[in-house]
């Protein structure tokens, strides 16, 4: 199988991944305390566009939910099919993730705007799963739609 294709570099591949999105799951998200911060307002932008956002805080402990939806402590415990994984994360901490998210088998991780692995987008590409890194969800999604 060519892995390759399934790094998603072009507009039009991002067009049609953000049309076969409905459900993401958000590593790293923050909580309304930090509403200023793109890992509130990115995802809060997607749940207002009509999509699911399941929450994955990597901190806030104390806190059980987010955008009204239950927070999951473990991206392994989630019910049901997601479409993307969304990643705020620092690119040295996204590889602790990589199993998980290989058990999750979202269809797409979209590593956000700033951060990049390349050795672990590699590993998810050759196991099926589309990625995008170094690219805001909310300027594409405003962008293609």
């Amino acid at each position: 199988m060519d892995w390759q294709k399934n790094i998603i570099t072009t507009g039009e591949d991002i067009k049609e991944l953000l049309g076969n999105t409905k459900t993401i799951a958000v590593l790293g998200i923050k909580p309304e305390s930090r509403s200023g911060q793109a890992a509130y307002y990115v995802p809060k932008y997607m749940q207002d566009t009509g999509h699911k956002i399941i929450p994955v805080p990597v901190y806030y402990p104390d806190i059980t939910e987010i955008l009204g939806e239950k927070v999951q402590r473990d991206m392994t415990q989630i019910d049901g099919e997601v479409d993307m994984l969304n990643v705020f994360r620092r690119s040295q901490d996204i590889p602790q993730h990589t199993e998980d998210i290989l058990k999750l088998k979202p269809k797409s991780v979209w590593i956000q705007l700033g951060i990049r692995n390349d050795e672990v987008a590699e590993k998810l590409a050759e196991n099926g799963i589309k990625v995008v890194q170094d690219a805001c969800l909310l300027v594409e999604h405003q962008r293609f739609g």
